[in-house]
């Protein structure tokens, strides 16, 4: 009665929510002042992506319009980059913080905090409880851990390997005996009087968190629980703050080294990003706000920052590009494509086939393997902040993989840095404006990028500055392009079925630059691409993803007892998954009668090393029908993936894993869409001509203001459009067009 009672309230409170949101818009949405339509912002919606260089927000209001805001991020305490950003935004609106704060119903955060403690291997003390004889399993890892990361050079020469220090050093790591085989059959029983001796020596030795990790667990978790359960209860009596961590608890999924990895980063490098997760709340709620932080995952929807599995966050900013594209590509009709986004320090590209994301189960992140559902992306150290230098063995320009960061170059006077960069390059060509870079908030020196080329790039190779810096550009360009086609082809499509997406803060200046010539069907620049991965992060679902690890076989001629079997196995995962769903989104005040649960599975064919992730057809397993639904689908997806004459029936099906998505209702972001005038851009938003040095000569390009540019504007080479977050360079041979939802389509001629 009490949930019943409590689910009711918590709907009336939603729609009381909705009643006044609409009131208020029509009561304040639209006043007139000389006869004028004038907008009065109110914010429902804050997106934030804190990049390695620039935190972006997205502010979106109660109609779906929306402005994005950039500044500089300020890693020692985030906050403050993130609420400079949020000015920047709100200027936009002639509005202030103070003001628009108090509005919000929702906020959503992506970052690189996290991700970078575990790069400097800077967290918690964790100890660890092993099988006894398995203690120096962590310590020696996965054999790819050894070159995780490093380019094709560096992968094929063995003297180049090398180990990462372990997150749990060897003193920290206990063993006790127990031992579960691979299909969940109890070997030998858990040595009891064994665990005490063991948690007392990582109590003694001032670990912050215990992590256990049991051979096969995720089939028989008990031996996990029942040394979590006394580890717990020694910790109490010792009145001690140490977190004990089961792998069970967490994930259930086979994969020794990647489940026990995954579970430690929850430990290690998770809750201490909690803390700074907690300080941003508190930041915002100092302005205002009232709403439940949450922060973008790795499958792709966003999680509350109480969650249980945090590590999932720890590649929240990429993330957030890719399901924006996911959520403007549905509304644009578009099913496969083609996602670039660059940054100051990376190039980052995905693949959206027939409309879906794909997930790995089983990922590398900062040289560990690890078990986290992840939106399959591909990361190359190329951005505009990435040193440029000359290779002393062999003479020739090399980029990265190491970058500026928000210190831009050496064009910033104030950055700190002696290394070329990409961006002084832009500088030296004259691609950016130094003067409005961020809006002006960084004046730039052409005098100092113009020098470091010289002395660095152009003298040692013989060249002009000019020559030296055009050369980077191109350099850059076709290693993207290289790598984009590749990601294509390798996946068996060809570009010309995608549409490219291009987003970032440095994307648009090398679109042109990186899709020429791969006859992509398209190439879309959004006017807001500077803050992609911030609108994504606002488009993105209130979600929460479970795995659980299965081995279901079922002959292809199964009688209907073992289809029984099969089928009650899959529902009891779905079920118990459904359970841990529901948690979560209870300490949000959501309860299970709201949530809209989703259930998938991953199957193969037996024998086979690799599987597929498919949406069931089904609410629930109850019948031998179900089991030929759930087939049929997989076989259709198998065909498409693969071909239809690689259907292998014969060799029977394997359930491998169940997985439940719980979905609730949130405010999303509406594409712009306005009338379309006239292909001739409007008078006031030419700027000029500024003299830029391309393919050998200098030209005088045409400089535009973005936002001033109306739908149905073309814009000719050579030209220049300008914002305050972004570049669009429109070279020789394109030109673009803004269509009525403000993106521009970049086209060869």
């Amino acid at each position: 009665m009490a949930r019943r009672l409590h689910s009711f309230f918590n709907r009336q409170r939603q729609l009381v929510k909705k009643i006044i949101s609409s009131v208020i818009a029509v009561l304040i949405r639209i006043t007139f002042i000389e006869g004028r339509e004038f907008y009065l912002a109110r914010s429902q919606i804050l997106a934030i992506d804190a990049g390695g260089t620039m935190t972006d927000t997205f502010i979106i209001d109660e109609n779906g319009e929306f402005v994005v805001g950039k500044a500089q991020t300020t890693p020692n305490d985030e906050h403050i980059g993130l609420l400079n950003s949020a000015r920047d935004a709100l200027s936009q609106w002639n509005a202030k913080i103070e003001e628009e704060f108090p509005n919000l119903l929702a906020g959503v955060y992506s970052g690189t905090a996290m991700l970078n403690r575990l790069v400097s291997r800077v967290g918690k003390r964790v100890g660890l409880i092993v099988n006894k004889g398995m203690e120096d399993n962590h310590r020696m890892g996965r054999g790819l851990q050894s070159f995780l990361g490093y380019s094709y050079a560096d992968r094929i020469h063995i003297n180049t390997h090398h180990f990462d220090p372990p997150l749990v050093p060897r003193k920290w790591t206990v063993g006790v005996t127990e031992r579960v085989d691979l299909f969940g059959n109890v070997v030998i029983s858990l040595y009891e009087h064994e665990v005490e001796p063991a948690v007392q020596k990582l109590i003694d030795e001032d670990v912050e968190a215990i992590v256990i990790s049991f051979l096969h667990s995720y089939k028989y978790p008990l031996h996990e629980r029942r040394v979590r359960d006394i580890a717990r209860e020694m910790i109490k009596k010792a009145n001690k703050d140490i977190k004990v961590f089961a792998t069970v608890d967490y994930y259930p999924v086979r994969k020794e080294s990647h489940r026990t990895n995954t579970t430690i980063v929850e430990a290690y490098a998770a809750e201490p990003s909690r803390k700074t997760l907690e300080k941003i709340d508190t930041a915002l709620r100092e302005q205002g706000t009232k709403f439940d932080l949450r922060i973008m995952a790795s499958h792709g929807g966003t999680i509350s920052i109480k969650a249980n599995e945090l590590a999932r966050t720890c590649v929240s900013g990429p993330i957030g590009g890719m399901v924006g594209a996911k959520y403007l590509a549905e509304r644009l009709g578009l099913k496969n494509v083609a996602c670039s986004d660059i940054g100051g320090t990376s190039f980052d590209i995905g693949l959206i086939t027939q409309g879906e994301l794909s997930i790995n189960t089983s990922p590398d992140m900062a040289r560990l393997v690890l078990s986290l559902p992840l939106v399959s992306m591909d990361t190359t150290g190329a951005g505009t902040g990435s040193f440029v230098r000359i290779d002393p063995n062999y003479g020739n320009i090399t980029l990265g993989p190491d970058s500026a960061g928000s210190r831009v170059g050496v064009c910033n006077p104030e950055g700190g840095v002696d290394t070329v960069t990409v961006s002084d390059c832009h500088v030296v060509l004259g691609l950016i404006n130094p003067d409005n870079f961020i809006g002006g908030a960084i004046k730039l020196s052409k005098e100092r990028a113009y020098k470091a080329v010289k002395e660095q790039i152009a003298d040692p190779l013989g060249l002009s500055v000019e020559e030296a810096a055009f050369g980077v550009i191109q350099l850059l360009e076709s290693q993207l392009r290289n790598y984009l086609e590749s990601m294509i082809l390798g996946k068996g499509y060809s570009p010309s079925q995608y549409v490219c997406f291009s987003y970032g803060g440095g994307g648009p200046l090398h679109t042109a630059g990186y899709t020429k010539g791969l006859g992509f069907e398209d190439v879309l620049i959004p006017a807001w691409a500077a803050g992609f991965s911030a609108f994504g992060c606002g488009a993105a679902d209130f979600e929460y993803r479970y795995d659980k690890t299965l081995d279901i076989n079922v002959p292809e001629n199964a009688d209907d007892e073992e289809i029984l079997l099969a089928g009650r196995q899959l529902q009891e995962a779905w079920d118990e998954l459904k359970i841990k769903v529901s948690e979560e989104f209870r300490k949000n005040d959501y309860s299970p009668e709201e949530v809209d649960f989703r259930l998938l599975y991953r199957m193969q064919y037996q024998g086979q090393l690799n599987d597929l992730e498919i949406e069931a057809p089904i609410q629930a397993f109850s019948s031998i029908n179900d089991w030929e639904r759930l087939v049929n689908t997989f076989e259709e997806t198998y065909s498409r993936v693969y071909a239809k004459s690689a259907l292998s029936p014969e060799l029977g099906y394997s359930i491998t894993g169940a997985i439940v998505r719980g979905v609730v209702d949130v405010a999303k972001p509406q594409i712009p869409q306005e009338p379309l005038v006239g292909e001739t851009p409007p008078g006031d938003a030419f700027l000029g001509i500024r003299e830029v040095y391309w393919d050998g000569k200098f030209i005088s390009a045409k400089i535009y203001e973005m936002e001033k540019l109306m739908p149905g504007n073309r814009i000719s080479a050579f030209s220049i459009l300008e914002s305050t977050a972004t570049t669009l360079v429109v070279p020789s041979g394109f030109e673009a067009y803004l269509d009525e939802n403000r993106i521009f389509h970049l086209k060869e001629v």
